[in-house]
């Protein structure tokens, strides 16, 4: 029996083919459970991106098909629009701002804009051989937790200097797996914590924590009183649906039960879940102050890495006092979650010290090698790479998926577009376990990339991380490193920042 949650339609690149690509996408849409506005604004992005493939995808006088996936997803739906067409170059599309004249000689880059605006995410992914893939998502309509609370139950005292907890005595407490009706309590515990700075929208969103929750996208764990009242939370996020590591994440304690020594029960109590494809878990610890660098360590995490400006200076953390005068960097630590098997790392031979360090502080014994030729191999000119945004953080990820010979030049035109797009730090992912990383790196490099950390066992392997800038002004005085691994690793990266320099 097919599967109802899955659709593929292949068109001709003609565009008289639209309103059938398009009639179809409404209904299933309809079936996935959206309505209104948001049909429209499917129908819109849909009508741009099709329009974007067949007149910048082939030549003009070329014929040729491209599919449509429609795919019913935890929250919404996933459109995919897949062609083999002529390399895209992002350089091509310029940035359009809607406060400029809008005369119709000033439209460039105005398709994209209004398919940015009409789906809630959308993403590009050069493929190599495989073509290039389109991605947009759109989200089913869900509460916000302001539409169940007023704002006088939502608002919160201003930041205490210190943080003595509010209940002062002892009480007992119950942590376990979260029931779908405590996921209002997360989004609210989320926002005491945090206001509405949080990075992942989806934990304002209660309906969305309980889907997601459902599918095994998120596993959450919450403390609660014996008197059934909300303490605190943490979690479990998958970034791909079979992906071999998670990032322990949505983590915090309401302000008054802080003390209560919640946050260690909650985190054994997620780690001791049965996750089967669980090889790793990774964490990011803000470095604006060492609380939760101090917390990640007892809980069993070791430190791999630390990323530069990741996050606005805008974050809150409520009852903590914190310095916010620039971008907030992270500490990235990792837990084996079984013992790794030794595998062959190709280490670039300028960090091949620390990296080795780095594996042994997270509990790796790999065999480092190095390559048998003298130079890279490349079975095709264009590369494997994937490309996430993340705008309201003003960061961007790049995975290195497959080297083709010209993939300088790819990463150098994929900069260049997160870099107009005014994305602030941008991470880029080699890996380590593929050859061509000891060659190509220093190469890459070249780019003002510079070294951040290991991560191991991500889509692509272990990897070598690599950070860029764009115009961030960093003191490295204000970052705050806890262990001396730590502050090891953030004087090594300072040495090798073009921006420090």
């Amino acid at each position: 029996m097919a599967d109802r949650r899955f659709l593929k339609l292949t068109i001709p690149n003609d565009v008289s083919f639209l309103p059938i690509a398009q009639k179809c996408v409404r209904e299933v849409s309809i079936m996935f459970g959206f309505a209104g506005e948001d049909i429209y604004k499917i129908e819109l992005a849909l009508e741009e991106g099709i329009t974007n493939i067949i007149k910048h995808a082939f030549e003009s006088s070329e014929q040729n098909t491209f599919d449509i996936i429609c795919e019913k997803i935890p929250l919404g739906i996933k459109i995919v629009l897949k062609e083999k067409g002529i390399p895209y170059d992002p350089k091509q599309v310029p940035e359009f701002s809607p406060l400029s004249d809008a005369s119709p000689d000033n439209t460039g880059g105005l398709g994209t804009f209004l398919l940015k605006k009409s789906m809630d995410v959308v993403s590009f992914h050069n493929l190599g051989n495989e073509g290039k893939e389109t991605h947009l998502i759109k989200y089913l309509p869900a509460k916000n937790i302001k539409d169940y609370f007023p704002a006088s139950e939502l608002a919160v005292e201003a930041p205490i200097k210190e943080m003595p907890a509010v209940i002062t005595e002892k009480i007992e407490y119950d942590v376990r797996p979260m029931q779908p009706h405590e996921s209002i309590e997360i989004s609210k515990g989320a926002y005491k914590s945090h206001g509405y700075t949080f990075f992942d929208e989806h934990i304002y969103y209660p309906d969305q924590i309980v889907e997601m929750n459902k599918t095994g996208e998120l596993v959450s764990v919450v403390a609660v009183t014996k008197d059934r009242k909300f303490m605190g939370h943490v979690a479990l996020h998958y970034p791909e649906p079979e992906s071999p590591v998670a990032e322990y994440t949505f983590v915090f304690v309401n302000p008054e039960y802080r003390g209560q020594g919640c946050l260690k029960r909650l985190t054994d109590c997620l780690f001791e879940l049965p996750q089967k494809r669980l090889l790793g878990i990774y964490s990011y610890s803000v470095a604006n102050h060492p609380f939760t660098q101090k917390t990640i360590l007892k809980c069993g995490f070791n430190d791999c890495g630390i990323q530069l400006a990741t996050s606005p200076a805008t974050w809150e953390f409520k009852g903590i006092d914190s310095d916010s005068t620039q971008r907030i960097s992270v500490v990235l630590g990792y837990k084996y979650t079984k013992k790794p098997e030794p595998v062959n790392i190709y280490a670039p031979q300028a960090h091949k010290e620390i990296i080795e360090k780095l594996y042994k502080n997270i509990g790796a014994e790999n065999k480092y090698v190095n390559p048998a030729g003298a130079g890279p191999t490349f079975e095709t000119k264009e590369s494997s790479i994937n490309t996430r945004i993340y705008a309201t953080e003003e960061t961007a990820e790049i995975f290195v998926i497959k080297y083709g010979s010209n993939v300088v030049n790819e990463i150098k035109i994929i900069l260049k577009e997160l870099c107009l797009r005014h994305i602030a730090s941008i991470t880029l992912f080699l890996n380590l376990e593929d050859p061509n990383t000891y060659f190509m790196a220093p190469q890459i490099e070249g780019l003002n990339f510079f070294f951040s950390g290991i991560l191991p066992k991500t889509k692509n392997g272990d990897s070598l991380v690599f950070q860029y800038l764009n115009n961030v002004k960093l003191d490295y005085d204000k970052i705050v490193a806890y262990s001396e691994l730590a502050k090891e690793i953030l004087d090594y990266i300072k040495k090798r920042d073009p921006n420090a320099a």
